[in-house]
């Protein structure tokens, strides 16, 4: 931390620094020239900008804190012109002392200090000068804001999206482990396939796809065909097909996606259901859409009775933050069949 401190107050000061140099620059070449006396020049404005420093930062940093933001304009307006009647006689007394008794040359006529016309000169030069440097350094500190924000919105998002992804993972979880009880109650056979398939779905959650933004398709595939598996050993009446249409082998997509989907269908499909059917249909559309298309049967009076679950809504989220809007979600029924549907852009391997 004290090093990322240190860089910052480096940077800064690189910044800073630079941007008086630039400046100090440019007044004194641009008055050389014009009064082709480079020594005035160089002597005058290093007396100036001894004065331009201190006085922006103290309007930056401590006028326009104290009263600007607390909207006490009137203080600020008198702190600003007692600052300015400071500069002046400094500006005027070095420059007498200094450089020459005659105090304003550039006027082509002999001015005497608190001569109207002087005063008048010098504060419209320092409000000049406090005009750019506090619109540069607003701007910088704008532009350094909107990458702070735009860094918390990221880290916002990331964290939001890591949390949506842990909250469907102990969501499928609960589920397999309630099958897992109910087949237990049974005395049933299929229990040590169940653990055996079960701690293979774990394996796939806790290393392949932990802190992964983009899994392999196929990995994907096998990881929702073992589910498919475990459910098949909790129904007995369940038939379900996997249609791969199109070639998958470098397709990316983000982990734990479609299982959403796939826990839907059974959901909808139902214990009441003698005869469950489903059929999952997997296709790249025009080498930029990757589709999932998810049918099941479903009993009528056992659907209208069904709670909603987090795990759709997630996933909806999780779309969300991940493609923003470019993606399609879509659930319609027809006849005794649910039907969803999804598409988002081909992620395809590097």
């Amino acid at each position: 931390m004290n090093l990322i401190k240190k860089i910052k107050f480096n940077t800064e000061f690189r910044n800073h620094f630079g941007f008086w140099i630039i400046f100090f620059l440019i007044n004194f070449l641009r008055w050389g020239s014009y009064f082709d006396n480079y020594p005035y020049s160089f002597k005058s404005n290093l007396i100036e900008f001894s004065l331009h420093i201190p006085f922006v930062y103290f309007n930056l940093l401590v006028l326009i804190p104290r009263y600007i933001v607390k909207f006490e304009y009137y203080k600020y307006t008198l702190a600003l012109l007692g600052s300015l009647a400071v500069i002046y006689i400094l500006k005027t007394g070095l420059t007498y002392y200094m450089i020459s008794e005659n105090i304003w040359p550039e006027a082509n006529k002999m001015y005497h200090p608190f001569d109207i016309n002087h005063i008048v000169a010098v504060t419209i030069g320092e409000i000049y000068v406090l005009s750019i440097a506090s619109s540069v350094f607003s701007t910088m500190n704008w532009l350094k804001e909107r990458d702070r924000n735009t860094i918390m919105k990221k880290n916002q998002s990331k964290m939001k999206l890591k949390y949506l992804k842990t909250q469907i993972q102990p969501h499928f979880f609960f589920n397999t482990l309630n099958n897992l009880y109910a087949l237990s109650l049974e005395s049933s056979k299929k229990v040590p396939d169940v653990i055996l398939k079960l701690s293979r779905l774990m394996e796939y959650i806790l290393y392949d796809v932990k802190g992964t933004k983009m899994v392999d398709l196929t990995k994907e595939i096998d990881y929702i065909q073992n589910y498919i598996e475990i459910e098949k050993l909790r129904f007995e009446n369940v038939e379900v097909a996997v249609n791969i249409e199109s070639n998958i082998d470098d397709i990316k997509i983000p982990p734990l996606l479609v299982i959403t989907l796939i826990e839907n269908a059974f959901k909808h499909g139902g214990p009441c259901n003698s005869n469950l059917r489903i059929k999952i249909n997997c296709k790249v559309i025009d080498n930029t859409i990757l589709e999932f298309e998810i049918l099941n049967n479903f009993v009528l009076s056992q659907n209208a009775k069904t709670k909603k679950g987090i795990g759709l809504s997630n996933t909806k989220k999780r779309l969300k933050l991940i493609f923003q809007n470019n993606f399609t979600l879509e659930k319609t029924v027809k006849f005794n069949y649910y039907i969803i549907r999804l598409q988002i852009p081909v992620q395809n391997e590097d």
